[in-house]
């Protein structure tokens, strides 16, 4: 069992491994989903990982963010070969195009896949298995009961969450600080306005409680007191987060998981009781209201919310203080030693041996010879002593012995220089021992944009298609279909029906939609836990004979389940598959997409570059900013386990329409304004994309009429409307 814990700076990945983790994870200066921690830069990245691997820790690097396609094509390699001929222990990956290179460049190079892949069940995690992953980071909202299924289910390396603070939002599914600020959290660079206050609305009232309007914000998770279930879940990795906290915060978090893994791993589940005492100063450290015990035990709750943001009193702010004097002083001002063993052979005339040992590695360095004494010869303690002065390397001798033969001196600078030279050389056996080589023949690919495909079309005109959530925006269409499919420039062709919100009518709209001439796609829930393939697997064969023209995959998981029931129809790519490179797109292509949305956090200029005729570019439509397993209406104790709409109102007076989908219990928060690109088709036509979507999610029946009438007749935006990324595009 695993402690991986958090290291935003050098000093953090010190303050972590003397606290007893076993693994650490860190930025570098380019591509992790930290990047405003102090994150080792250059040559200090490289130093970053023969330090941990000198007290026998390893370092995975994290690359979870998602990549352009310059990026990978230009920094990627030339980034990770020196990491990779260091020894680097892992790469943390979000993008599948990422994968797919580390893969394809640095072959020998362990992945994990970030919990920003937003892998929800065994589907997914099987899926990565085949693609050569070597272990899963679970997405943080998954209950004891899921993860034992997954690891009984796939005999996957599986790491989770067990400290620190949870994102609102599944993680990877977040577009909120991008969309508001341009701050992207799937670059790092997130500005975290879930932890901002809202009011929640319904007809326009407010139906929050006053001063408690966190409502985006959960508690920290501690789940120190779940470690025996988590375990016996499947559970490897305990991974700690706080990159962006300080050293004192990792060691002391650090050392009481550490503390408690070990008695579990001694004596068993039975007697395995945390004191309050140390529950206590887990609480000083940091914590929001308290904390909650994640998801591992409920699905969501008002008493997961840190609703109140209560502040600390004046004895918890001295309590805090006495703390982190103690811990800084115990694990970030002074570093633990490695125990080294050895023994010294003299003799005069005769060149000195001195061997070490120290974890796996041992060696034997030569010195100068020892002089017969003039006087009185040199006693075996006087070597010691000299010997074991380490001053201020990482080593302390737990035993040299001293074997001399006949009277012998040795000048102290002879014995100085041995020694030092000992040290330095078993410094650089252990940190060497993990080094290895980039292959040269793969160097050049490395560096070798991929061609982007032709912009041959795969008919002769651009199509409309447009997704539809709701019946009163199924029956707008239909009642247009005809003008639409008439249209000279994009004609209507295919309508895709949401399979969470209109999953009792979807035999029927597909038919109606056939009857009308056109393609009909089924768009599968955007979250596909246990509980929905339970569902689908229990009616697998009526998916099966669904006579749809296809289907729009949104995770990992829906890609598994149409393999297991034998799809052989064509699928599709949503956009937050996030395919925002040729390396993705070229990997979903090799597996049978047939078409693929674009990203919506790419500019038109970034698009150029990887949109093709298998693209689909949304042109219309509210971002959904977040999906979540938490739920308003739990939260507001109103939960009638029924799908509705709420809102959220935020500083600004924005509202943001709040949709839960009861049956597979998640909300969707959607953006104030729709994006709006129905004008700008002349800019459009330079992405070479073979469809346009029009993307209906919150509008009602009037609202998705005057939409497709503008769409038609060209008419003007709306007064609140976004381009959204299209011509800012994110850092």
């Amino acid at each position: 069992m695993e402690i991986l814990a958090p290291a935003g700076s050098f000093e953090s990945l010190k303050a972590a491994i003397h606290a007893g983790a076993d693994a650490v994870y860190m930025g570098g200066s380019l591509f992790g989903a930290r990047a405003y921690a102090d994150n080792p830069k250059g040559s200090l990245l490289l130093d970053a990982i023969d330090y941990a691997h000198l007290y026998g820790v390893k370092l995975y690097l994290t690359v979870n963010t998602l990549l352009k396609d310059r990026e990978l094509t230009q920094q990627l390699y030339g980034y990770l070969q020196p990491c990779y001929e260091h020894g680097l222990d892992a790469v943390i990956i979000q993008d599948i195009g990422v994968m797919s290179a580390v893969q394809e460049w640095f072959p020998k190079l362990p992945i994990h896949a970030s919990t920003q892949m937003t892998v929800c069940g065994s589907g997914g995690v099987r899926f990565l298995k085949e693609a050569g992953v070597q272990r899963v980071v679970l997405a943080r909202e998954l209950s004891l009961a899921e993860i034992e299924k997954i690891h009984q289910e796939t005999g996957m390396e599986i790491e989770c969450f067990v400290h620190g603070a949870l994102c609102y939002c599944y993680s990877g599914q977040c577009l909120f600080s991008s969309i508001l600020g341009g701050r992207s959290g799937n670059r790092g660079r997130c500005a975290q306005p879930c932890r901002l206050s809202y009011d929640a609305l319904a007809d326009g009232k407010v139906i929050s409680g006053k001063g408690e309007n966190a409502l985006l914000s959960p508690k920290d998770m501690c789940a120190v007191d779940l470690l025996p279930q988590i375990a016996e879940a499947g559970v490897y990795s305990l991974k700690i987060e706080g990159r962006m906290k300080r050293p004192e915060y990792t060691a002391g978090v650090v050392r009481i998981y550490r503390k408690y893994a070990d008695w579990y791993l001694e004596h068993g589940a039975d007697g395995y009781c945390v004191s309050e005492e140390d529950k206590k100063e887990l609480f000083l450290l940091f914590n929001r209201d308290g904390f909650s015990r994640g998801y591992y035990e409920q699905h969501n709750g008002r008493n997961m919310m840190a609703l109140n943001k209560l502040k600390p009193s004046d004895n918890e702010k001295k309590s805090y203080e006495t703390l982190i004097s103690f811990l800084k002083k115990q694990y970030v001002d002074t570093e633990k030693k490695i125990s080294i063993t050895g023994c010294l052979y003299a003799r005069a005339g005769q060149p000195m041996k001195l061997e070490l040992t120290s974890l796996s590695c041992r060696l034997t360095v030569y010195g100068g010879c020892p002089q017969l004494p003039r006087s009185a010869p040199m006693e075996p303690d006087q070597l010691k002593k000299q010997l074991c002065k380490t001053g201020n390397t990482p080593f302390v001798w737990k035993d040299l012995q001293i074997q001399t033969e006949g009277p012998l001196f040795v000048p102290v600078q002879e014995l100085n220089n041995l020694r030092r030279e000992a040290l330095e050389q078993l410094r650089t056996e252990i940190t060497g021992s993990f080094c290895r080589t980039a292959e040269k023949e793969l160097r050049n690919k490395g560096t070798k944009a991929m061609e982007k495909p032709s912009c041959q079309p795969f008919t002769q005109t651009v199509g409309l298609h447009i997704s539809v959530e709701t019946s009163e925006q199924l029956h707008a269409v239909l009642d247009n279909a005809e003008r639409l499919k008439q249209r000279t420039k994009s004609p209507l062709r295919a309508v895709y029906v949401d399979a969470e919100s209109l999953e009792e009518q979807l035999s029927e709209a597909v038919n109606q939609l056939h009857n009308k001439g056109l393609e009909a796609y089924i768009m599968l829930p955007a979250v596909f836990r246990a509980k929905t393939a339970d569902r689908y697997r229990n009616y697998k064969y009526n998916w099966a004979s669904l006579p749809a023209d296809g289907y729009v995959l949104r995770n990992l998981e829906e890609y598994e389940f149409l393999q297991e029931i034998r799809w052989n129809k064509v699928w599709l790519l949503d956009h937050n598959m996030y395919l925002f490179n040729q390396k993705s797109r070229e990997f979903w292509r090799k597996r049978g997409s047939f078409m693929q949305t674009n990203p919506l956090e790419l500019n038109s200029r970034e698009l150029k570059e990887i949109s093709a005729r298998d693209s689909i570019q949304i042109i219309y439509g509210r971002y959904p900013m977040m999906i979540t397993a938490g739920c308003l209406y739990k939260t507001l104790n109103q939960c009638r386990k029924k799908s509705g709409q709420r809102m959220l109102k935020d500083r600004y007076e924005k509202l943001f329409p709040v949709k839960n989908y009861c049956r597979d219990c998640y909300n969707i928060i959607f953006n104030s304004q729709p994006l709006w690109l129905l004008d700008r088709q002349d800019e459009l036509e330079t992405l070479c994309a073979g469809a346009y979507r029009i993307m209906f999610t919150t509008e009602n029946r009037q609202e998705t009429f005057a939409v497709l009438d503008s769409w038609m007749e060209g008419g003007r935006p709306p007064a609140d409307f976004t381009r959204g990324h299209f011509k800012r595009g994110i850092e």
